[in-house]
């Protein structure tokens, strides 16, 4: 049966609608995925203005690398540079020659010359030709000019030569003042420090009984002892040397079988004492002595003595202080009846059991050392002078070099080569300073050649005084760690890296160091 015509309308109608729909959906839909793509797009574009916002520069655009045209020998930015280091040099020999008003017109132009390669080399832009035209136009006239003053090849290679050589000097001035004014600085104490010493010295002169136990000390029969360890500290510095002691016991399971043999000047002499003598060691015997006790020490037996004597420049409490660090040359004439020691420099810090040293065969030879070879100028011919017949006829200028501050010393092996002999005439042969300039080591180098063993490295890591960037691994596994160089670690110019090595050794407690405010 046929449907009427009213009957297909509704569905028409429907169908259409249904479709209708479909369309604006299908429209929506392709509208929606136009604008996520528009939206990526956008995004990139927009990035670099939020990073020039955030302080990062927007790196899409291709800037001029300023040092690569200056090197490209074609560019107006090397044609600029080197015509602006011609004129300098005839501003040199203008001035030289009284010339001022060329001088004046040097220096104009060779002021717009360095602010046309600045302003190029901040904008990452190239110079133009119409930019250095009229600069290098001008720098040409006065080279010109430069050359009918008779400011010819010669003359300006002579005048720079000679300006060299005065920088050099001045280089040389420079960085020796530099050295003596850091090692001022590292041998000088601090306000706090010298407030302890005050303290100290105080209480030397008020407590009698502190004077009596000193004297007592001096005659023990531990100091003697050869079944005990030994240790010499030579020091002027109170709280180092009570740093050397604390790491050192720190490290031992009996502590009493340890002796600290201190040696200091007259001026520390009491605080040195009185602080030993007013704390507690866990049981170890610490005694100290004054170098001026030492009267064998004099000029007749000991041409040291004989050159400092000799020397104006220097007060008396410099001298000893100079005798303080050359008192490890006699180290069997301080300590006669003992048979083996170790030494310690009063910037080490102790982190290991040491006594093993004590049981070290050391094959005949006199001193135990780490041998500091490992880079290229820590050989013998970098500390003495090979020029010198003495030398170049005697010594192995590649003989590794090697270090004090940690040092095993057998006396008995020191008597039978007669080491102190030896010290003795090489002091005498640089007495006009041609052997070597300067310091301990020079001298121990000589004196123990032939006569040192080596150390293994991890019994003493150097460089803490100096060197920022110490292997973490190697200083952790060290038995020692040494502060050498100028940068102590009780001075506020010591490496805060490692600061803490040394001062987790004081008692912050202690009323000495909270009243005069000591602090890491």
């Amino acid at each position: 049966m046929k449907r009427r015509a009213s009957e297909w309308r509704p569905r028409l109608s429907s169908w259409i609608t249904n479709w209708i729909w479909w369309i604006l959906g299908i429209f929506l839909v392709v509208a929606l995925v136009l604008f996520l793509v528009q939206h990526h797009q956008i995004i990139p574009h927009q990035l670099p203005m939020q990073e020039k916002s955030t302080g990062f520069k927007d790196v899409s655009v291709e800037r001029m690398n300023f040092t690569e045209d200056l090197l490209t020998s074609t560019s107006l930015t090397r044609q600029l540079a080197d015509q602006m280091t011609l004129s300098k040099a005839y501003l040199v020999i203008a001035k030289e020659h009284g010339n001022l008003d060329f001088a004046a017109e040097l220096s104009s132009q060779i002021r717009n010359c360095q602010r046309l390669l600045s302003q190029a080399a901040v904008n990452g832009k190239r110079v133009t030709l119409v930019e250095a035209r009229p600069i290098v136009n001008q720098l040409s006239k006065l080279i010109n000019k430069a050359l009918d003053y008779h400011y010819d090849i010669s003359t300006t290679i002579s005048t720079l030569m000679s300006h060299v050589q005065a920088l050099e000097e001045r280089v040389i001035v420079a960085t020796v003042q530099s050295a003596a004014f850091g090692r001022l600085a590292a041998e000088s104490l601090p306000k706090n420090l010298q407030c302890v010493n005050v303290k100290l010295t105080k209480d030397w002169f008020e407590e009698p009984p502190l004077r009596l136990h000193a004297e007592e000390q001096q005659h023990s029969l531990r100091l003697m002892d050869i079944n005990l360890y030994h240790f010499c500290v030579f020091s002027d510095n109170v709280l180092a040397a009570s740093v050397v002691v604390n790491s050192t016991i720190a490290n031992v399971k009996h502590p009493q079988q340890l002796v600290f043999h201190v040696v200091t000047d007259n001026t520390n002499y009491q605080a040195m004492a009185a602080w030993f003598l007013k704390n507690d060691f866990k049981g170890c015997t610490v005694v100290v002595r004054s170098v001026e006790e030492f009267s064998w020490l004099n000029e007749s037996s000991s041409p040291l003595v004989k050159q400092l004597a000799s020397a104006e420049t220097q007060n008396w409490h410099t001298r000893s202080l100079s005798l303080l660090k050359y008192l490890r040359f006699y180290i069997p004439e301080i300590h006669p009846l003992l048979e083996r020691v170790v030494f310690l420099d009063d910037d080490i810090v102790v982190q290991r059991d040491l006594t093993p040293l004590f049981s070290l065969n050391m094959h005949g030879s006199v001193i135990g050392a780490v041998e500091t070879c490992l880079e290229s100028f820590h050989r013998l011919h970098n500390y003495v002078n090979f020029s010198h017949p003495l030398i170049g006829s005697a010594f192995d200028p590649q003989a590794c070099g090697w270090a004090f501050g940690l040092n095993v010393v057998d006396l008995i092996a020191w008597k039978k080569a007669n080491v102190t002999a030896k010290f003795h005439y090489w002091l005498q042969q640089n007495a006009d300073g041609m052997l070597w300039k300067e310091g301990t080591l020079p001298a121990g180098l000589l004196s123990f050649y032939g006569l040192m063993v080596p150390l293994d490295r991890r019994w003493h890591v150097l460089g803490l005084g100096y060197d920022f960037e110490i292997d973490i691994r190697l200083i952790e596994s060290a038995a020692t760690v040494h502060f050498n160089g100028n940068m102590k670690p009780w001075l506020k110019l010591g490496i805060s890296r490692y600061k803490h090595l040394w001062w987790r050794h004081i008692d912050f407690l202690h009323p000495y160091i909270r009243d005069c405010q000591l602090q890491s």
